[in-house]
């Protein structure tokens, strides 16, 4: 999966809340691939690295996978083709939410 290239319909644009979570802002835009199923059952969710303004969608590469240790979800990192980011680099990016999981990034 990762090196491949996949449209992000966002829903959670850079600025805006969560819709339970009113106190988590998205610090990066945040949304789904369509027709890919994740282990939830719901599209698989991503976020968007390397973009600094709010986006409706966004065709990229995956650079890395978050991987939940307590929760059924992965969350896919996608940003620009040919970009790189240290593991350091993205927690940074996505602490917003991902704190409250215990999570390893697979590059």
């Amino acid at each position: 999966m990762i090196g491949s290239i996949v449209r992000v319909i966002v829903d959670r644009p850079l600025g805006s809340f969560h819709p339970k979570h009113k106190d988590i802002c998205y610090s990066v835009n945040y949304g789904y691939i369509p027709n890919v199923l994740a282990p939830d059952g719901e599209e698989q969710d991503a976020y968007i690295l390397g973009i600094d303004k709010p986006v409706t969608e966004f065709v990229g590469q995956v650079i890395a996978i978050i991987h939940r240790f307590d929760d059924v979800e992965e969350k896919w990192i996608v940003a620009p083709e040919n970009s790189s980011y240290t593991k350091e680099e993205i927690m940074k990016q996505i602490a917003f939410q991902e704190q409250y999981f215990r999570t390893e990034i697979r590059l």
